[in-house]
């Protein structure tokens, strides 16, 4: 089952106001940089709740969801 997943990130703030994530830092230490953002728009998260910015990144070759709920941001995670 999916979970929410806080997560502190790294992001740029542009003059414009957009917000960029440049990096998710994960509890255990490591440290993921965004690779690409392919899109950027309102959304909700289907999997596990919550609304806000939606960024499909690529991260290590991988596409993942990062959320934008204001003011945290959040990854679908999986429960242990």
């Amino acid at each position: 089952m999916a979970m929410k997943k806080f997560v502190p990130v790294i992001a740029k703030f542009e003059k414009d106001g957009k917000i960029i994530p440049m990096k998710i830092l994960w509890e255990d230490g490591r440290e993921f940089d965004i690779d690409f953002i392919f899109d950027i728009r309102p959304r909700s998260s289907l999997k596990v709740g919550g609304q806000g910015i939606r960024y499909l990144c690529r991260i290590k070759n991988k596409d993942v969801y990062v959320y934008y709920e204001k003011p945290k941001w959040f990854v679908e995670g999986k429960e242990h």
